[in-house]
Parts: C-alpha cells; structure tokens; sequence
C-alpha cells in the first residue's frame, strides 16, 4: 500500500488515526516525504487535506467508516462540489470476523453495512480491499478520483498487516 501511495505521489495524510490501518499509519507518520497531520475530526481532515491539495500536495485522508459517515456534508463539498480528487482511505471498524469474504452490506454492524450503499449513493467510486490481490484497486481509485475530479474510497475491510 505505501509503495502505490509513492507511485501516486501522495505526499500528505491528514487523519484522525484509524486503529484498522496502523501499519500503514506507521509507515506513512515515518516517511521523511510525507506531511503526516492528525485532526481531531473527519470535516477537519478532509478540509486540511483539501487545503493541502490546492496549495500543491497530493494528499489522502484516513479515517474509519464511523467517521466518513460522520462527515457526508463535508465530503460533498469538498470531493463533489469542490471537485477536489481526495482518495480516502476508511477502515472498517466493527467488521465481524464472520463478514469476512462476504458481501459488507451483509454484516450486521451498521456501519459496516451502510458505508459502501452510502459512498455510491453519493455517485463516488468505491473499493474494497480485503486480500493482496484488492492491493490494485487503490491505483485505480486514484486514477478515478483525478480523472472525475472527485473523491474516492478506498475501504480496508481487513487490516492491513505490517510487513
């Protein structure tokens, strides 16, 4: 995952830590060519990151589902009406371990359930990652994302592991 964050230039996260995706925040917090930023919320991490974007940077936003969910209105202003290409990358906390494999809209956590009818409903792209072989997906939401001018999720369903 880090080595397709430095394919896509990425050189800033904002983030309000997400505990599903620490090795990734682990490598990235100590990447010398990363800006690293932790907010105290998601409207503030997306902000920052749209800030970032307009001054220059190549940022992503991290958070969890909670907090995508929790900061929609922000998201459609930045990433739809902003035309702001922010990849964000949203972990799945509270994910059952016997959802794994299976569709996310069939857990039972709600939030598990509901973030990826959520992403679409807002018309933004939506990838599930959940075994190396998802790992190309986040290229391509990348590519989605500057080519529409719009946000896009990228959604851990499973954590990542420290390599």
């Amino acid at each position: 995952m880090h080595a397709i964050l430095k394919e896509k230039g990425v050189n800033a996260v904002t983030t309000v830590p997400d505990f599903l995706q620490f090795a990734l925040h682990d490598l990235v917090q100590n990447d010398a060519d990363i800006t690293y930023v932790e907010c105290a919320a998601e409207n503030q991490a997306l902000t920052t990151a749209m800030g970032m974007y307009i001054g220059g940077m190549e940022p992503i936003v991290m958070v969890q589902n909670q907090g995508l969910l929790n900061c929609l209105n922000t998201l459609r202003s930045v990433g739809i009406d902003g035309a702001i290409p922010i990849v964000m990358f949203v972990g799945a906390f509270g994910r059952e371990v016997s959802n794994l494999g299976k569709p996310l809209t069939e857990s039972t956590r709600v939030m598990v359930s509901r973030t990826q009818p959520v992403t679409e409903g807002l018309g933004l792209p939506f990838h599930n990652i959940e075994t190396p072989d998802d790992l190309p997906k986040i290229a391509t939401a990348f590519d989605e994302a500057r080519a529409a001018k719009r946000a896009a999720v990228v959604h851990f369903g499973f954590y990542p592991a420290w390599s």
